[in-house]
């Protein structure tokens, strides 16, 4: 049986080369080159061609290239049966804990600002807040975010945090549920949403949500595009309510040459990189749940499908 990449936009050769070195046992090949269908039980995808999967009556598992799912998800014609799984890497994990500091430095020192002052050729100070200042709040609390506070958290800034259950004890203090939502939201300097993309999350950063925030918030999102709605942020910017924002997810990637991010002053754009999978690092837990698929074992990091995530 074959591991088969299914996917229109990475470069499967690394990937390739990762799962044979640590599995040459296992023959590891891209969709264009199957030649039974019937012998395909697991697949290995990113943002691969929707309704492909129901092609393939005996696929177990598919197991998504990244952290997210939603590209997985928002096939409807993916059978019931078929399992789904994400990977879950510390190091992607930290990789987005030092973006996501990145930003937030920027933001606090004004160096976009001073960017655009040298191509004015402009000598001009102004003043900037200190760590000890800011809080920042995490919108979604699973691993991934509970990382990325807690590495804010050790660097010295305030902490808060949020997610749609209730979990263990934290660091630093969490809401959860619909009904702290609005207590969660009176307090963060910055924001940074790292929730999944779910119907309930999808357009959370709307206008209502939004302007609950202090005045002068800035927003960072490094979830999924589809949690801003993008006209709400533009109007909260221009009027004054939130100071700006850092956006690495956009509802349609590449993002559009048209939008108005691209042109907006107080909008930072960066390409959807603040984490990227490296195959070597990510290899011995597909592999792994590549042999637990083929036994009909359990596997790691499986989805709820109701939950999507």
């Amino acid at each position: 049986m074959s591991l088969v990449i299914f996917s229109k936009v990475h470069k499967v050769q690394p990937w390739i080369d990762a799962l044979k070195d640590l599995a040459p046992d296992i023959d590891v090949i891209t969709y264009d080159k199957i030649q039974d269908k019937n012998k395909v039980l697991f697949a290995l995808a990113w943002n691969h061609p929707k309704g492909i999967f129901k092609e393939y009556s005996n696929l177990r598992c598919i197991s998504s290239m990244g952290a997210g799912v939603d590209h997985i998800m928002s096939d409807p014609d993916i059978p019931e049966q078929v399992r789904i799984a994400r990977i879950v890497d510390p190091l992607l994990s930290q990789d987005l804990a030092e973006f996501a500091l990145a930003l937030i430095m920027n933001h606090m020192r004004g160096l976009t600002n001073y960017r655009l002052l040298q191509n004015q050729k402009t000598w001009k100070k102004h003043y900037y807040k200190r760590i000890s200042d800011v809080s920042v709040g995490i919108l979604g609390t699973g691993a991934i975010g509970d990382h990325v506070a807690k590495f804010l958290l050790a660097t010295g800034f305030s902490v808060t945090g949020w997610g749609k259950n209730p979990g263990n004890q934290k660091e630093y203090k969490r809401f959860h549920g619909t009904d702290q939502l609005d207590e969660f939201l009176r307090t963060p300097d910055i924001l940074i949403c790292l929730l999944p993309l779910t119907p309930e999350t999808h357009g959370i950063l709307n206008k209502g949500n939004l302007s609950k925030l202090p005045q002068g918030a800035f927003l960072i999102n490094l979830g999924r595009g589809p949690h801003v709605v993008d006209q709400d942020l533009i109007e909260m910017i221009d009027n004054g309510h939130l100071a700006g924002a850092s956006l690495d997810v956009f509802d349609h990637e590449p993002l559009p040459e048209e939008h108005p991010f691209w042109s907006h002053p107080a909008i930072h754009i960066t390409p959807h990189v603040a984490s990227l999978t490296t195959p070597g690092s990510v290899a011995p837990q597909i592999i792994d749940n590549y042999r637990r698929a083929i036994k009909d074992e359990e596997l790691l990091n499986v989805v709820d499908r109701k939950k999507g995530y």
